[in-house]
């Protein structure tokens, strides 16, 4: 595989020493600039797997140039992370609104720098490889239609994999969710009779992918303990939206669910859930199942915030919000089948 090439972008050129003498542990290409403009002159004529962005700089800002990247459809895709010693929720909320996929703060923490820019290229890398995936398709269906959709649909589990890798790499507590929960969800719609069992087993692979957006939540965020400020919660909220921009544009039909699932699991039946306030069967049935599935076992198991909560408390729970927060008949699924339920939370 070609190495990764990284622009970096600083008006200091100290910090754009420190930050190649890191990363070159892992063998990447660099390019430099000490302003916007020339950032933009180089980005015109180099292809980049991710783009290091100063915000504070004379001229053009690093917003101004990362709304500028955005707008290009040639570079809307390569990822943007912000460096800054500003770290305030308005300029972090700047970041996320002008298309910034995380914030890395200085003075650099050696091992963070390397595991986000690690995360993020490997994102991207699997982005261009679906997209690929999915032109190949339209350009040889007329000769070879099975052979590539059996290809396609293993490629597709395979990138799942890799971007569920991702997300265990954020969080200790990560790995066992998504396995319980691509387990329940699997439950769920197998005692479905509205849901085939193709659909089923689709529904299992996507559902890993259901939290995939937390790679752009800052980790600040993510990891606190406590309870989050307004403010805090409202950049949280954005991991829905932040997965539909990386799985919406997805035509196959594992990657598809992967989107529906993580962009309306946080919706709610009585329409107070995120991001877009859907109500009732206005929520596909991919996220009412997976809504119910992972707020059983975040309930069921240990968070940084939170102690777990006993196996009873949490039913009760489900059952209290049945109509409100849940499908009232995934709420009656869950019930008649609580014991299949409870072995799954033991794993």
């Amino acid at each position: 595989m070609a190495k990764s090439n990284i622009l970096i972008v600083d008006d200091v050129v100290e910090n754009i020493q420190v930050a190649m003498s890191i990363l070159k542990e892992d063998n990447y290409e660099f390019s430099y600039a000490q302003s916007g403009e020339e950032a933009l002159k180089l980005l015109k004529n180099t292809p980049f797997d991710l783009i290091l962005l100063d915000v504070m700089m004379p001229g053009i800002d690093g917003f101004e140039v990362c709304r500028r990247i955005k707008d290009d459809p040639q570079l809307m895709d390569i990822p943007v992370v912000f460096l800054t010693a500003k770290v305030d929720i308005d300029s972090v909320s700047t970041g996320f609104e002008v298309g910034g996929v995380d914030y890395i703060t200085k003075p650099f923490n050696s091992d963070e720098l390397l595991m986000r820019v690690r995360t993020h290229i490997k994102l991207y890398r699997s982005q261009k490889l679906l997209k690929e995936n999915n032109l190949s398709l339209e350009t040889k269906m007329h000769f070879e239609h099975k052979r590539i959709l059996s290809e396609l649909e293993e490629n597709q589990k395979e990138m799942i994999f890799i971007l569920s890798e991702l997300v265990e790499s954020i969080s200790d507590e990560t790995g066992k969710h998504i396995k319980r929960v691509a387990e329940y969800t699997r439950l769920l719609a197998h005692y479905h009779e509205s849901i085939s069992e193709e659909d089923a087993d689709v529904m299992y692979y996507a559902s890993p992918m259901h939290d995939i957006g937390k790679i752009a939540i800052p980790e600040t965020i993510l990891h606190k303990q406590g309870p989050l400020s307004e403010e805090e919660f409202k950049i949280m909220k954005t991991h829905t939206t932040k997965a539909h921009e990386y799985l919406g544009f997805a035509k196959r039909k594992i990657m598809k669910a992967a989107d529906i699932i993580a962009y309306q699991h946080h919706e709610k039946w009585d329409g107070t859930g995120y991001p877009r306030g859907l109500q009732g069967e206005q929520i596909h049935i991919f996220g009412r199942i997976v809504a119910l599935a992972d707020v059983f076992d975040a309930l069921t198991h240990k968070r940084v915030y939170k102690e777990a909560w006993s196996v009873d408390d949490a039913v009760e729970y489900i059952k209290n919000h049945k109509g409100t927060q849940f499908d009232p008949y995934l709420v009656e699924l869950f019930e008649a089948n609580i014991d299949e339920f409870i072995s799954i939370s033991k794993l």
